[in-house]
């Protein structure tokens, strides 16, 4: 009961901060939404895209699910609720940018790389196989490295995967293809604090915002 009290205190802070006391913040957002970037991000509760980018109500659309994964375009029957907000940020939103923001120490790609996924349940399983083809890469490239050096990679090659995903959706690519959509992989490094970004220039994740140095 101690976690719902500091769930319902909390949304009291949020009350004071946006809706009381003279607070005019939601006064636009009433009317609808229009935030100028999907972030597609890990369900991780130490990831939360709009906390790590300290934005407001309103800035992103967002989407998270184990693993930051991006499924390729499908025509069937089956639900695809990451196909459905991809959808509706970029054909109804029209957002201008979409980020595939991955993180290290990622349980999901921990469970690819190891293969013990397969005792999780139902569903798991079949949505963590979207990243194999990352997985494969990393084995091929680096099949001597540490445990955790070649789970760092694949981390990073499933944001790619993601990205070459991303780009099977026609109206994803017509955009991007048009000028006026920018995909992004980003990359948290949740044990330096540091932020990368894929650079296809270099074929490598940089810093987009360097670790800081503790005192």
């Amino acid at each position: 009961m101690r976690d719902i009290a500091k769930f319902i205190h909390g949304f009291k802070r949020f009350q004071d901060s946006y809706f009381c006391g003279g607070a005019d913040e939601f006064e636009r957002l009433r009317s609808g939404q229009n935030p100028r970037a999907l972030v597609i991000g890990c369900s991780d509760s130490r990831v939360d895209p709009a906390i790590l980018m300290d934005c407001a109500p309103g800035d992103l659309f967002v989407v998270r699910n184990v693993a930051n994964l991006v499924p390729p375009h499908e025509s069937d029957s089956s639900h695809h609720g990451v196909s459905a907000a991809l959808e509706y940020a970029v054909r109804v939103l029209r957002v201008e940018h979409v980020i595939v923001m991955g993180h290290s120490s990622c349980g999901g790609i921990q469970a690819l790389m190891r293969q013990d996924c397969a005792q999780a349940g139902e569903y798991l399983p079949r949505w963590i196989a979207i990243g194999e083809r990352a997985r494969e890469q990393v084995l091929g490239a680096l099949p001597d490295k540490p445990p955790h050096l070649q789970e760092r990679a694949c981390e990073q090659a499933a944001i790619l995967v993601s990205l070459e995903n991303l780009l099977t959706f026609p109206w994803v690519r017509e955009r991007v293809e048009a000028g006026n959509l920018l995909l992004h992989g980003w990359y948290f490094d949740l044990e330096r604090g540091e932020l990368l970004s894929y650079l296809p220039q270099s074929g490598q994740f940089e810093p987009l915002v360097a670790h800081c140095r503790k005192d």
